[in-house]
């Protein structure tokens, strides 16, 4: 084998190794506001209060009233992870039970 031969080898593998640690990174991480901004605020507003165009449409609660408060955090993120009659769609396949979890906090502290 020729040096030259070696080196393109050597390049090969370490275009490789860079592509497959590229690819198997995680993204970056969103904060739960973000991904309330991104998911949720559509219907439930930015402020969790449900007066959206598409929140008044489909009769969005208001994530501070009581009905809502009185939810524990479990039922709330059975919610977020399965969705709500046929309006929301759950989210556990995309967020994970995790991230979810951080997004039921953050949905609280809007409450708050």
């Amino acid at each position: 084998m020729t040096r030259r031969t070696q080196g393109l080898l050597v390049l090969i593998f370490v275009a490789g190794i860079t592509a497959v640690t590229f690819l198997s990174s995680p993204p970056a991480q969103k904060s739960a506001k973000q991904i309330y901004l991104d998911k949720c605020s559509v219907c439930h507003g930015e402020d969790g209060r449900g007066r959206t165009a598409r929140g008044k449409k489909l009769k969005v609660k208001d994530i501070a009233s009581p009905g809502i408060r009185r939810m524990p955090d479990d039922q709330l993120l059975q919610v977020v992870l399965k969705g709500k009659g046929q309006n929301m769609d759950g989210f556990e396949k995309e967020l994970g039970p995790d991230t979810s979890k951080k997004l039921v906090a953050y949905m609280r502290s809007l409450a708050k």
